[in-house]
């Protein structure tokens, strides 16, 4: 019964086929699951099914490949692109017509709102042709490319250009002059010298001389970056967003730092930042001060019981803040791994969008690039973020004494409307004390 199902299945040309095409972009989910539904939060709830295919998941039927009747042809289609995401933008195609590819090697990019898709060929072989254009908006399941396995590859030579002979224009006969009545001769006046007009001037008090249109440039915003001015506007007209400020003495915790490097890199493997403690830190403020760390939803306030921090990375495509899970779990080690981790995905514009899903708290820091001080945007839907500077010699008062020491900036933006100043001092407070004098998180106080 199964295997003649599956037959039919396979012998259908229907658009849902489509979605059953290559989808080898969730072959990191697929490995995940075995005949279940797609992994999430629900996923313990979920129970077996589709009784045809008791081995395959959705996921990795949609990975499969689906030939034309011959077999030689396959289609390359959107992969699932994540369950908040209906659709994305045909970037650019990474490779041309008549080419040559390999099983699972990438054809095309789509851009959405938070990440970049890769859509792979299903099988090796030639590209016959494009089905979508640059700058589609497609779904999951469309036709992008046609992949032939016995096509040859295109040979690339420049055709010597063929120019069209030109026709001669046939000579122009000059006019017969018809006669005309005799005229008696008037006499004519030369012309008059006319005073030469003013100049107009290059600067008028009404028109202002603009820039010519040929020096401007007019580009399509990427979808990403359309995501990422919505979010900072939406962020802006729904908070009432205040931020207080204050400047960490960072003496002890470069010492430390400085004295446990090499011990703390053999141990674990990985270099000890100065991140990793303002993550504990920021920790220790949520606890101590749990209305930082609560939302309103509504009528109602939600208080989180674990914390996930949001670290704000830069990258060349915009600003991505991935999620370091239960950090109020992880020691400094785990914090500098997940870093790590996360901001060479970002780098490399490899993140999912699990990983940049959810988060109760964001820390940006700015000084990586130089800045002094600034305020930072909540994060929605979170109520508060903490701000980093760089850090910069200032003279401070030290026992009476004036010394240099390496100090930061530190701002803390968060929604008035939850969060009162009484809080949000007290936590940003509960920051400089803890990285000033580090012992306290080891001490709990």
């Amino acid at each position: 019964m199964a295997s003649r199902i599956a037959s039919r299945l396979l012998r259908r040309s229907s658009p849902t086929l489509g979605l059953l095409r290559s989808y080898t972009h969730v072959r990191n989910y697929s490995s995940q699951l075995s005949g279940l539904i797609p992994v999430g939060p629900q996923s313990s709830k979920l129970t077996r099914r589709n009784n045809y295919f008791p081995n395959a998941s959705p996921y990795q039927l949609w990975s499969r490949s689906f030939a034309s009747d011959n077999g030689d042809k396959f289609e390359a289609v959107v992969p699932f692109m994540g369950e908040s995401v209906t659709d994305g933008t045909l970037a650019n195609f990474l490779k041309k017509p008549g080419d040559r590819v390999e099983a699972d090697e990438a054809i095309a990019q789509i851009e959405t709102d938070k990440v970049t898709i890769d859509v792979s060929s299903p099988e090796a072989g030639v590209i016959e042709k494009f089905i979508a254009s640059e700058g589609d908006t497609v779904t999951p399941g469309t036709i992008v490319a046609i992949v032939s396995k016995s096509a040859a590859p295109a040979e690339t030579h420049v055709a010597p250009s063929e120019e069209a002979p030109q026709k001669e224009s046939p000579p122009v006969k000059a006019e017969e002059k018809s006669p005309k009545a005799e005229e008696k001769p008037t006499k004519v006046e030369p012309p008059k010298k006319q005073a030469p007009k003013p100049t107009p001037s290059k600067t008028s008090p009404t028109e202002p001389q603009l820039p010519p249109k040929e020096r401007e440039r007019r580009v399509a915003m990427p979808r990403l970056r359309k995501r990422i001015a919505n979010r900072l506007k939406d962020s802006q007209n729904t908070f009432a967003m205040l931020t207080t400020f204050n400047e960490v003495d960072m003496t002890n915790l470069m010492k430390l730092r400085s004295d446990y490097k090499d011990e703390f890199v053999k141990k674990h493997g990985v270099k000890l930042g100065l991140m990793s403690c303002f993550v504990k830190a920021a920790v220790s403020g949520l606890q101590n001060q749990p209305i930082v760390n609560a939302v309103i939803d509504g009528d109602d306030i939600i208080y989180r019981d674990y914390v996930d921090v949001s670290v704000a990375v830069g990258t060349s495509k915009g600003l991505v803040v991935p999620v370091i899970r239960d950090a109020d779990t992880m020691n400094f080690a785990d914090i500098e791994k997940g870093i790590n981790n996360l901001a060479k995905k970002a780098t490399e514009g490899a993140l999912s969008i699990d990983e940049m899903a959810g988060g109760t708290f964001t820390i940006s820091n700015g000084g990586v690039y130089g800045s002094l001080i600034s305020t930072p945007i909540i994060n929605p839907p979170q109520s508060a973020i903490l701000g980093m500077h760089s850090i910069v010699q200032r003279p401070v008062v030290v026992d009476g004494s004036i010394l240099a020491r390496p100090m930061m900036y530190l701002a803390l933006t968060y929604d008035h409307r939850l969060i009162d100043g009484r809080e949000a001092v007290y936590f940003l407070r509960r920051i400089k004390d803890v990285v000033e004098d580090p012992r306290r998180l080891l001490l709990d106080i």
